[in-house]
């Protein structure tokens, strides 16, 4: 379990704190917009659907420390790696969902927000799942490195009447190369955020 606890009062955890192993994890700089983008309370029920390490999910449980997050994932390591970041962190409002999205969404309660980073070929199905189980005024956040995941994001929010907005990161960190130091560039990343409108609001 990690001993300092003074930090938790804003989002940006070290990469190198979490559990990694062979499953992709979201960089610290990105982790960090899709908390803001998220608005948390700290009261949220939250879905961190393809959580992968949990990074998100354990981040999340951190500020929404009255609230209860799912962190739903499909791979075994990822579901181990879960488990032993949430024991890390000394998160308790944290569970672990094994299983594949949409499907095992059904069972859990509506969610004030929603992380979406993996849907294994599912977008639409799971979108379609995520929109019936978010309670309105309730925000998704999705993350996305291709155009067509960017763009079915989209449309589908833009369908529902979500308030929409999209921003596209690029991150550049100092590394030492040789004998000097230079910036290596992270994957640029696309953050599609949404905002459920209340009934009669459109």
């Amino acid at each position: 379990m990690m001993q300092d606890r003074r930090r938790k009062c804003t989002p940006g955890i070290k990469d190198e704190e979490f559990c990694r192993g062979q499953v992709p994890m979201t960089k610290e700089e990105i982790r960090v917009l899709l908390l803001s983008k998220a608005c948390l309370e700290v009261d949220n029920t939250i879905y961190d659907v393809g959580a992968g390490t949990g990074s998100i999910a354990v981040e999340a449980a951190l500020l929404a420390r009255r609230g209860k997050i799912f962190a739903v994932e499909k791979e075994p390591e990822g579901i181990n790696l879960i488990r032993r970041n949430a024991a890390r962190f000394g998160v308790t409002n944290l569970e672990v969902v094994a299983g594949e999205a949409p499907d095992v969404l059904e069972p859990l309660p509506p969610a004030d927000r929603i992380f979406l980073g993996g849907s294994g070929g599912n977008l639409n199905s799971i979108l379609e799942t995520c929109d019936r189980k978010l309670r309105a005024g309730g925000i998704i956040v999705i993350s996305a490195v291709t155009l067509n995941t960017l763009l079915s994001a989209y449309q589908f929010l833009d369908s529902r009447g979500y308030r929409r907005q999209i921003v596209m990161v690029n991150v550049a960190r100092l590394e030492r190369l040789g004998g000097t130091e230079a910036f290596r560039g992270l994957n640029p990343v696309y953050i599609i955020s949404g905002v459920k409108e209340e009934k009669g609001e459109r």
